[in-house]
């Protein structure tokens, strides 16, 4: 076949992503090239992801390309993904998963002072943070990785919240004040794993993608975004799950977090159907332990 032509995103860790799975398939033999795609979640980096619509606005041109026959891949970080993919595209393999942690930069939380400020773009950070350290004014950051990473320290900022997975892309695992310990601060759905896309009809494509695919790694996103897709929420909601697969067992945990950080739900399940489990772990939150009666949730 001709190359492999991936899309992604522009931005400096989205083409560091993306140029590792172009080096994942030379190692099976596949020749492929990048295409770079600009979104508009990277254009308009003054308004919050919550009020543009969320994960869609970091993956919605790049799945695009793919549709159009610009490109026979979409490379995204799979916490950018809404819960199901566009018609005509299915989700094809994961690549890697990475630590799926949080990590603080700047100071760790016990070394955060009261009313210390902490910066991050997301509502579930946001909460989980205030839900340990009620007293930190926690602040909105937009931007790049580099951009968010060199506003510590900086307009009275005293942390910033970023993805281990991202800090390790990066080689910036130096500046990790604080690795946020994920059986509380429960990542977002997909956080550290690299998920490929492609046209659902395309099975030459799909074929080759194949030796690539981790086959826990693929499970344990599968329950992840199960869990989101049964709530109906993205990344603009205060919810997190990681799952963790091994040998056809599958675990899963979540969290449904008030926006205000006072009160929160969480469980776990276990089974071996990635989808159904992660499903029922959602009713269970939204409906046995009336997670959807939480400040910002929708009943």
């Amino acid at each position: 076949m001709t190359e492999l032509r991936i899309a992604t995103r522009r931005s400096p860790l989205a083409l560091r992503q993306a140029e590792s799975v172009r080096e994942r398939l030379a190692s099976v033999g596949v020749a492929s090239r990048l295409v770079a795609v600009e979104t508009s979640g990277d254009r308009r980096l003054d308004v919050p992801l919550a009020a543009m619509g969320g994960q869609g606005v970091f993956a919605a041109e790049v799945q695009r390309a793919v549709i159009a026959g610009e490109a026979d891949i979409a490379v995204h970080s799979a916490k950018d993904l809404p819960s199901t993919s566009p018609e005509g595209l299915v989700l094809a393999c994961v690549s890697e998963r990475r630590d799926p942690a949080d990590a603080l930069v700047g100071r760790s939380l016990a070394g955060l002072g009261p009313g210390a400020t902490v910066a991050t773009g997301s509502p579930r950070r946001r909460a989980l943070l205030l839900e340990r350290r009620p007293d930190l004014n926690v602040v909105g950051l937009r931007g790049n990785m580099a951009t968010r990473l060199a506003s510590v320290g900086r307009d009275g900022i005293d942390a910033v919240v970023a993805a281990m997975a991202a800090l390790e892309r990066l080689g910036a695992t130096d500046l990790v004040a604080e690795r946020l310990d994920p059986t509380w601060f429960v990542p977002q759905v997909g956080q550290g794993a690299l998920a490929l896309e492609t046209r659902a009809a395309d099975g030459a494509v799909l074929e080759q993608l194949e030796p690539m695919n981790d086959h826990d790694a693929f499970a344990a996103l599968s329950a992840e975004r199960a869990f989101l897709a049964q709530l109906g929420a993205g990344c603009s909601i205060p919810a997190g799950a990681l799952a963790h697969a091994e040998g056809g067992a599958l675990s899963i945990a979540g969290v449904m977090i008030g926006v205000d950080g006072v009160t929160s739900v969480r469980a776990t399940r276990q089974g071996t159907d990635p989808l159904a489990v992660g499903a029922a772990l959602a009713r269970h939150l939204r409906d046995e332990r009336h997670g959807a009666e939480l400040p910002g949730w929708e009943p």
